[in-house]
């Protein structure tokens, strides 16, 4: 009876689970197909709402511009499509204008519009070509949704006249039931296969610019705005046209010759008045998946359910494009089976840290690495005429101007990642579907909150599935707190991040307790959002009664440290390399910056003893001696091995020593960088010879093949064909409506430089894409939740000892691949009749000391 009883449960629990699974896919599909019909509903209710009522509704700034525009934009669109009909001589976007209906495509245009001033602007202005090519791309995408909604009509039924005089409210919801009813009875294969039978060639980059500046200049001619009424009857209203087509001159330097023309969508300053505040109220069509994403089986085979869906992003490169494509499937199983892996990680919002996030952007902003939300006043001009002083003015105005449209971008940015945190806080969970860059990098395909973007978005983000702690788990919590808090304390052993917690348990308890009025320790913290989610976390459980039994949702982190130059000492074999970036045990870490930090200051202190008269460089010298530190050489020291230039280098410590404020004058700012990213570049291949002569041989191959005028390609270990992208753009200019637009296209020669130059960074992300992805298949078969970002992997804390161990396996495993030698291989197959230079010299580092190093991630 007891075993009779239990089969029942499970039975019917399988059932629940079924229903609740088929209801959110339906809530997926039509949160993928409808989004933008449903943003015009609204605009025709709130219509509807003022002619009847004879009032304007009250409305958030954006809605209130957007409404205004939505009915004449929607009327011009119209009058165009019946024109185009009637007309003999086409217009090039002809056959496009009609392909959706006019509301909806009005609605297309004002968002995106609207979005681009809110995140990529210049001085309130939008170059056409981005506009209008970003329009047309998303008008395009429209289509396809809108030509499948069609196909899933009873289009065996004639239409009576009844039938065509129905509403569209009806029509949208005969098409809901229809595809509800398809999902339903599992034909949703047959569905999709129908409308792939019948599916249309991918628009081209002219065909998109030309619809989008129709559209833009339609937006142009019928998009007005309005101050406040704040004047007398008596004075006409000063309506202005909301954007304006104007021509820009670009030049390098002031003073410089013209450089460049370009065309612009100039937005009148009303618009950009209050927008950032508003920013909420745009419309975000695609959010994260309520259901697992569909399982990757080829290029455009997986990811959401109907939005098109590519395996990566190849940025228009054609011969990526081919060499993905024609790869066959089972080669690249591996792959699809980590981007899968990824995308089944169930996330959810943290409500508590939310409810702090909201209550700090409401109370202004500016800490916790918020965006201040007011911007700094324009200086006046000053009273005198003396031409040092009115310079000194202009470019405090400039100055000022340029950080207020950075705070506008980061506010705008800011608030768009909220509105998705708002929207999704009530759901159980849901999904990030990934995909690759052309280097094998993984990446989720929604834009705005992932876990891949800044400590808000990981703040706010934790897994939807909880474990207990376990004994083990409680220590990583601890662990990950101290590294979250950083400021040092993340370069002491794992027995002193242990210390640090155990002596601020009293600030910790403050900040869970009293995140936003108490002491805010957790303020002080590096990732201060990340910190106060882990705070909130232990607190939980060092109150209970039962510390490891309390359940987790926080993914804990483990860091490669300096990971791309822990990927060359591997391929190098270097003990020396080996041991400065943790491949081997020890007793604390080792830290690569503060090594090289140290080196730097050892060569300038050199140098400042030097007399001035001989040595130029000794006056920087005796400056800069007392400042350099880690934090000055970090950056440069991570990005050496993607191949930093000297230039890269310099623009790096130049905004170090900005930041340390000690040296204002802007020529002994410059020099004293210039000095400092030589040292730097000194110090490192000093340190890292081995490394070095990898990076070099690397860069002679792709010389080599570059000067054949082929791109570099290669397959990295999981079995993805790699081709670099860098050819030489063609301009293909094309007439629009607007203007003559020049696109930018892949011609068919090489840059035969960077060729050279990307390929050593390009090849290591290769691997720790590859890494990464075998990591995530391996913690999958063991049972673990898995998170990755490149070099940092996320699992819950109870299961950090285990995820250690495997990400050690693997890059083991990984390392033991005849890498190197598979390559050259390669490279002398596909080019036969090419001399390759021989293989760098390695050393005799034992890869198995991996698995015993602490420190290795940690």
């Amino acid at each position: 009876m007891y075993r009779t009883a239990n089969k029942k449960v499970k039975i019917e629990f399988k059932d629940i689970e079924k229903r609740k699974y088929n209801l959110l896919r339906r809530r997926q599909i039509r949160e993928e197909t409808e989004a933008w019909e449903r943003m015009a509903d609204e605009y025709r209710g709130l219509v509807r709402e003022m002619c009847e009522r004879k009032l304007a509704p009250n409305l958030p700034y954006v809605k209130g511009l957007l409404l205004g525009w939505f009915e004449p934009l929607k009327e011009a669109i119209e009058r165009e499509q019946k024109m185009e009909k009637s007309k003999k001589q086409k217009s090039a976007f002809s056959p496009n204008i009609e392909l959706l209906p006019a509301d909806k495509m009005a609605v297309i245009v004002m968002h995106k519009m609207m979005g681009l001033l809110m995140v990529g602007h210049e001085d309130g202005c939008v170059r056409v070509v981005q506009a209008a090519v970003q329009i047309g791309t998303a008008i395009e995408q429209e289509v396809r949704i809108h030509n499948f909604l069609e196909k899933t009509k009873n289009y065996k039924r004639k239409k009576t006249m009844h039938e065509v005089q129905e509403t569209m409210d009806k029509e949208k919801e005969v098409l809901r039931k229809r595809v509800n009813s398809l999902i339903r009875r599992k034909r949703l294969m047959e569905v999709q296969n129908l409308v792939k039978q019948d599916e249309t060639k991918p628009w081209s980059r002219g065909t998109q610019a030309k619809l989008g500046s129709r559209l833009i200049e339609l937006l142009t001619e019928t998009a007005y705005v309005q101050p406040p009424v704040n004047q007398s009857e008596d004075i006409p209203p000063d309506v202005r046209p909301a954007f304006r087509h104007i021509f820009k001159t670009l030049t390098k330097n002031p003073g410089q010759k013209i450089v460049k023309k370009y065309g612009v969508i100039e937005c009148d300053p009303l618009i950009l008045t209050g927008l950032d505040g508003t920013a909420k109220h745009m419309l975000i069509p695609y959010f994260p998946m309520l259901v697992p994403p569909k399982k990757w089986k080829g290029y455009d085979k997986g990811g959401h359910l109907f939005l098109p869906s590519y395996v990566m992003r190849t940025h228009g490169s054609r011969q990526q494009q081919i060499a993905v494509r024609s790869v066959p499937g089972k080669q690249m199983q591996k792959v699809f089976e980590a981007l899968d892996t990824l995308g089944n990680t169930k996330w959810r919002v943290n409500r508590r840290l939310l409810d702090v996030v909201e209550r700090i952007w409401t109370s202004g902003g500016n800490i916790a690495g918020l965006v201040d939300r007011e911007d700094i006043p324009i200086p006046e001009k000053p009273s005198s005429d003396d031409l040092t002083e009115i310079q000194k003015w202009k470019w405090s105005v400039r100055k000022a101007k340029k950080i207020n449209q950075e705070r506008h971008s980061q506010r705008c940015d800011t608030e768009l990642k909220l509105s998705v945190a708002r929207k999704l806080k009530d759901e159980e969970g849901f999904y990030y579907p990934h995909n690759l860059d052309f280097r094998g990098r993984a990446y989720p395909m929604h834009p705005h909150l992932t876990h891949l973007s800044s400590d808000l978005c990981r703040g706010v983000l934790e897994f939807e599935e909880g474990r207990p702690l376990g004994k083990s788990g409680l220590r990583w919590l601890k662990i990950h707190l101290a590294n979250l808090y950083s400021g040092g304390v993340e370069k002491l052993s794992h027995d002193g991040r242990l210390a640090f917690v155990e002596n601020h348990l009293s600030e910790i308890f403050d900040s869970a307790k009293n995140p936003v009025n108490g002491k805010r320790w957790w303020l002080k913290a590096e990732d201060p959002f990340q910190c106060l989610a882990a705070c909130i976390n232990l607190s939980e459980a060092l109150n209970s009664a039962s510390p490891h039994t309390v359940i987790s949702h926080l993914p804990i982190h483990q860091d490669g440290s300096c990971n791309g130059l822990q990927h060359y000492a591997a391929l190098g074999r270097d003990s020396l390399e080996a041991a400065a970036v943790n491949l081997v045990a020890s007793e604390k870490p080792s830290d690569v910056y503060s090594e090289i930090a140290i080196r730097v200051h050892e060569i300038i202190r050199r140098d400042s003893y030097k007399d001035p008269a001989t040595n130029p460089h000794a006056l920087l010298a005796k400056i800069l001696v007392e400042q350099v530190d880690r934090k000055l050489v970090k950056q440069t020291v991570m990005t050496s091995v993607y191949g930093v230039t000297y230039v890269g280098a310099r623009e790096q410590i130049k905004r170090r020593l900005e930041e340390k404020g000690l040296i204002t004058d802007d020529r002994l700012l410059f020099s004293a960088a210039c000095y400092t990213a030589k040292v730097t570049l000194t110090a490192l291949g000093e340190l890292f010879q081995a490394a070095r002569d990898i990076m070099s041989w690397l860069g002679d191959c792709a010389k080599i093949i570059a000067s054949e005028d082929q791109p570099v390609q290669w397959t990295t270990p999981l079995g993805l064909p790699v081709v670099q992208p860098y050819y030489k753009s063609e301009r293909h200019l094309i007439r629009t409506s607007l203007q003559i637009l020049a696109l930018q296209r892949e011609g068919s020669s090489v840059q035969v430089r960077k060729q050279r130059t990307a390929f050593p960074p390009n090849f290591v992300h290769s691997l720790d894409g590859s890494h990464m992805m075998m990591t995530a298949v391996a913690c999958r078969d063991a049972g673990l939740c898995f998170a990755g970002v490149h070099d940092s992997f996320w699992t819950h804390a109870r299961d950090v000892d285990l995820m250690n161990r495997i990400l050690r396996e693997k890059f083991v495993e990984l390392y033991n691949m005849p890498i190197l030698e598979n390559l050259l291989e390669d490279f002398q197959t596909a080019y036969p009749s090419l001399k390759f230079p021989p293989l760098p010299e390695r050393g005799n580092f034992d890869l198995q000391k991996v698995l015993r190093s602490p420190y290795f991630f940690n």
